[in-house]
């Protein structure tokens, strides 16, 4: 049993068949079958069934999948580790969507630039999904907003802080001042789906003062939730980082949520799987975030006679309450 074999094994269950495994590796359909077929021989067992026109994985097949992926994390590590001065290879980030529409693009630019060697992969998704996908090893490391319950990383996770985030409440322009949940005019929450940290702190935030939304819309996106907010079709939050996506703000107002405060962003991975890569890439972020704390240490000293109110990082247009 060798890596390119556990390799191409791991593709067709990633791709959901051997003619999309195969032009993923880059490689002819006989050619995956066959090594498949040897993985079988030297097993003693098959992996996969045939259901109609899509492979499912045998019971045999369940049980390696989670060996193959960390086998196959093992030896990329090992490849990182001999080569520690000088980072290469793959590696896979997984990040929030605002993280990677707000923070990442000058970042990984910089990364880019330093290492070109390391082939980085960018996938997104919730803080919850995240999570899960850094405990399956499908991805090396990830962007994920700090966990309401710190169970959620447990002993088995690495962490550091890397950016901080103010969350707000997005409402319809012209909405009332919002000092506690019952001033919330509108029953309906835009959210992204369960998982979401964000999520769960103003649910929690709702639920302490004893008031349920009526209705959560889920929403795949940051632009299609501030759209629908400032059609009036309810309220949302977000981090104020993401205000200066929206192309037109003039129909929102933006609302302050002492009660929450500030969440810090982490750059999480498994304990003990660490690559030059890795540390290259947690170097870069580590290294914007004193950048940037020294910067607003500097501009709050010179600025400290300007009025307190002043928020140049609210949209023009966009009322703040």
């Amino acid at each position: 049993m060798d890596l390119a074999a556990l390799t191409i094994f791991r593709a067709v269950v990633r791709e959901n068949g051997v003619t999309r495994a195969a032009a993923k590796l880059n490689r002819v359909q006989s050619n995956v079958t066959t090594r498949i077929k040897q993985l079988e021989e030297q097993l003693g067992a098959e992996l996969f069934i045939r259901d109609g026109r899509r492979l499912v994985l045998t019971p045999a097949g369940e049980t390696l999948l989670p060996y193959a992926e960390r086998l196959l994390a093992l030896a990329d590590e090992a490849r990182h580790a001999v080569r520690a001065d000088r980072p290469s290879g793959r590696l896979r980030l997984g990040t929030m969507e605002s993280v990677a529409a707000t923070r990442l693009p000058a970042l990984l630019a910089q990364y880019h630039q330093q290492w070109p060697d390391v082939a980085l992969e960018l996938e997104t998704g919730t803080t919850g999904k995240l999570i899960e996908r850094l405990r399956e090893f499908e991805v090396d490391a990830a962007l994920v907003a700090t966990p309401l319950d710190p169970a959620a990383l447990g002993e088995l996770f690495e962490a550091v802080p890397v950016f901080t985030e103010e969350l707000v409440m997005l409402t319809p322009r012209g909405h009332r001042p919002i000092r506690e949940v019952r001033d919330i005019a509108l029953s309906t929450l835009v959210a992204f789906e369960r998982g979401c940290a964000y999520r769960t702190y103003i649910e929690k935030w709702y639920m302490e003062h004893g008031v349920r939304p009526a209705r959560v819309l889920e929403l795949g996106s940051y632009h299609a939730i501030v759209a629908c907010v400032a059609a009036g079709a309810g309220v949302a939050v977000a981090p104020r980082s993401v205000l200066g996506l929206a192309a037109d703000a003039s129909n929102i107002a933006v609302h302050d949520l002492p009660d929450i405060g500030t969440i810090e962003t982490l750059l999480v991975w498994r304990r003990g799987h660490f690559s030059s890569a890795l540390n290259a890439l947690k170097q870069t972020l580590t290294g914007q975030r004193s950048l940037r704390s020294f910067e607003e240490t500097e501009a709050g000293a010179s600025d400290a006679h300007l009025d307190a109110h002043a928020d140049a990082r609210t949209p023009m247009g966009a009322d703040v309450v």
